[in-house]
């Protein structure tokens, strides 16, 4: 996924950093990697993610530390060994850029975030599609039950959500898969919730003759599937964790931690290991992000039923044919003088990343043009599908209102052909605007084509900003 190098941002004085590197090929190669290693060491003592970059500002790998100066310097001994595919990134390496951590859990998901969204040339790992797992309990079943997932909205392939995930409270991502199901299984103990995939209803006379499972029989489940525990009684157990996994968990740790020091002084060493070991799972629970931070968008954001999004929109935009291809643009801000442009693409309805790119913005004077600036993205994404050389995506949505699909069209108008629908998608009302229409479409909030813009345009503003943001937000080593 192209990326276009990072431009170091200027003084008040216009002038460059004290920090920026000498100009490429000035250096020798030992002189280079000594002065890496110096400023490696410079690094405060916390915990947080590297970027390596070439003479251009290409990010060329990303990794994370639990301590920057000491991972980081790592690279930089004469000693180092990579490995063979990283160690032509000596070679080529010529800066490096810290973000900042709470920890090493959000230290894991910044890594795995920009991995994602940059594809750096030397990252092997991280770059598929798996994400980091979710706790999920349901909350529309009589008896809700408690798992483990990596499909956080419950989209199913052939599009629509899964039963359960409806109205489901989901916490994470969490960075620890194996801990996380260490914590559920030493919980369950305690808040003896059911992990099956049953579907129990409450007065159901089949229940009264059903035989629970081995995890009744060691007191890990009050099994609701043999009717021996009332709805009510059983949702106060689970409202209970529910708590208990969003909030403070001093009372039961507190509970375990003296339950260890008991079997420790009676010697019974085996069983105070094992306490040890659920004090350590659920501590881990603390080390998760959260899905209002957009770290895992890929599974978190929960796209509308592709089929009937698509057949909605082509309906709302009084198109002819179907709806196969909409690519989504938007224009952010940062650091006032830093402008990017982003441009996504969904093929049938869900998000296509290998279609993703961004733009640094070089023509709009202070940055802060975002006509200009979408005109320039325009310009650039589709110059050949203007010559004819390419075809245009069925649908181009614009983040903004009537004046930035004004300024797309101006940008459009220069070129011999032109694409068959562009719109815009105003933030607040919800207001979609199509070119050559005087007034723009209102339609409900529930409303299934402007469901799949809202994807689209929430998609294309945080592609634009998350890498971008987040790294000038910490270029000084902290907020």
């Amino acid at each position: 996924m192209p990326d276009d190098p990072d431009i170091p941002i200027l003084d008040e004085d216009g002038l460059l950093p004290a920090d920026t590197p000498p100009p490429w090929g000035t250096e020798s190669r030992e002189v280079r990697l000594g002065r890496l290693s110096r400023k490696a060491r410079e690094l405060p003592k916390a915990p947080g993610v590297y970027l390596m970059k070439d003479h251009k500002g290409v990010v060329l790998y990303v990794g994370k530390a639990g301590s920057l100066p000491d991972r980081v310097s790592s690279y930089f001994v004469p000693s180092a060994d990579l490995g063979h595919k990283k160690m032509p990134l000596l070679e080529v390496v010529h800066d490096f850029d810290v973000l900042l951590c709470a920890g090493e859990w959000e230290a894991m998901l910044t890594e795995n975030r920009l991995i994602k969204d940059i594809k750096p040339r030397y990252n092997v790992k991280l770059v598929d599609d798996k994400t980091f797992p979710y706790l999920v309990v349901t909350q529309r079943e009589d008896f809700p039950r408690v798992f483990v997932t990596r499909n956080p909205t419950g989209e199913q392939g052939e599009g629509g959500i899964a039963p359960e995930m409806k109205g489901a409270k989901v916490f994470g991502p969490f960075t620890n898969a194996g801990a996380l199901r260490d914590a559920v299984t030493a919980l369950q103990r305690v808040f003896k919730f059911r992990t099956c995939k049953l579907d129990i209803l409450e007065n159901d006379p089949k229940n009264r003759f059903f035989r629970p499972c081995l995890l009744h029989a060691i007191g890990q489940c009050t099994a609701p599937c043999a009717d021996l525990i009332s709805k009510e009684d059983y949702k106060r157990d689970t409202d209970r964790f529910v708590r208990f996994v969003g909030s403070k968990r001093s009372a039961l740790m507190r509970e375990l931690k003296e339950e260890m020091e008991r079997h420790s002084k009676d010697l019974n060493f085996e069983r105070a290991a094992q306490v040890r070991d659920q004090i350590t799972s659920i501590e881990k629970l603390d080390e998760r992000g959260d899905r209002r931070d957009g770290w895992q968008p890929e599974s978190e954001i929960a796209y509308v039923d592709p089929k009937k999004g698509t057949k909605s929109l082509q309906k709302l935009l009084d198109l002819d044919k179907p709806i196969r291809v909409i690519e989504g643009i938007d224009i952010a801000h940062l650091q006032g003088g830093e402008t990017v442009g982003s441009k996504v693409c969904f093929v049938d309805g869900k998000p296509f990343k290998d279609e993703y790119r961004r733009f640094r913005i070089r023509t709009a004077v202070g940055g802060n043009d975002d006509y200009q600036s979408i005109r320039e993205v325009v310009s650039r994404r589709y110059r050949e599908a203007g010559a004819g050389q390419e075809l245009y995506p069925d649908v181009i949505l614009i983040d903004g209102g009537l004046g930035q699909l004004h300024a797309a069209l101006q940008s459009f108008m220069t070129l011999d052909t032109r694409p068959p629908m562009v719109i815009s998608l105003a933030k607040k009302e919800e207001l979609i605007y199509v070119q050559e229409r005087k007034e723009p479409i209102r339609v409900g909030r529930e409303h299934l084509g402007l469901k799949l813009c809202q994807a689209v345009r929430d998609e294309a503003h945080r592609f634009a900003q998350h890498y971008h943001h987040i790294l000038r937000r910490k270029k000084t080593l902290g907020e």
